[in-house]
């Protein structure tokens, strides 16, 4: 448990370090093209992260088997299958 929260704070320590350089971007322009690749990013992180803290830390009295499989897809499915679109969402961005 130590390590999955020392690994939580690492990621979100990073994000806050990318979102303080992408804050420094002189032009506007430059900002929202550094914006627009990480914030999809950060949207799958979060959905993984929210979503394993959801399905280890949630009382025994809510679990069922359907909720349990539905927060297994969300983890484990959602975020791998989720970064192919964004890369080809932000290729077609840049073309």
């Amino acid at each position: 448990a130590c390590l999955a929260f020392g690994c939580f704070v690492f990621v979100v320590v990073s994000y806050v370090q990318i979102f303080r350089a992408v804050l420094r971007v002189p032009s506007e322009r430059g900002r929202h093209k550094a914006f627009s690749t990480c914030l999809p990013h950060l949207v799958v992180v979060s959905l993984f992260v929210s979503t394993v803290i959801f399905a280890y830390l949630k009382p025994p009295s809510i679990s069922s088997p359907s909720l349990d499989l539905v927060v297994v897809v969300l983890y484990s499915v959602v975020p791998p299958a989720a970064n192919p679109l964004i890369y080809s969402m932000r290729n077609q961005e840049l073309k």
